[in-house]
């Protein structure tokens, strides 16, 4: 088995020219000081990594490899096998519109067409200010609410493309 970066220096510190603000990577460190144990809490160290970041650039997951003595070829497998996990910035305020089979024979399509030209980005994309994001989702298991969209937490049903402007002004 290979050994971390943390382990081979024998020590683990913030890195000397992190790009993320400091606080955010003690508050991981804190919350993996507060583990019973390192083995077996890695799924669970990267959701709260990538709550505090937003996401998890390789900057983090080298980070949290060091910190929980594992590699980083085995924190990169996991952020790139679960869909949850972003290595990409999301906006303050994430849009998730539904894609499934409902939503998308309700006109899913055309909402999202509607937050594209109302942020003036892509899917995948973040606005200027850092304040949305677009994705698509597979399915939220709504479909009688569809088109659903997500805004962070919040849920809109039987949503239109004229619903978007207000929509987006809740924000």
């Amino acid at each position: 088995m290979q050994t971390s970066t943390c382990q081979m220096v024998g020590e683990c510190r913030m890195p000397e020219h992190a790009v993320l603000p400091q606080p955010l990577y003690r508050e991981v460190v804190q919350f993996i000081e507060a583990l019973p144990q390192k083995e077996g809490h890695l799924v669970t160290v990267l959701h709260k990594a990538q709550s505090v970041f937003g996401y998890l650039p390789i900057e983090v997951q080298q980070f949290v490899a060091d910190h929980m003595e594992v590699p980083l070829a085995q924190v990169y497998g996991v952020v790139s096998f679960y869909t949850f996990f972003t290595m990409v910035p999301k906006g303050k305020h994430p849009i998730s519109i539904c894609m499934g089979t409902a939503c998308f024979v309700k006109g899913a399509d055309k909402v999202v067409h509607a937050f594209k030209e109302q942020l003036k980005i892509d899917i995948g994309d973040v606005t200027p200010d850092g304040k949305f994001s677009i994705d698509t989702l597979r399915c939220v298991g709504g479909c009688a609410l569809a088109p659903i969209v997500m805004v962070g937490d919040k849920v809109y049903g039987n949503v239109t493309p004229g619903q978007v402007k207000k929509i987006l002004a809740d924000f």
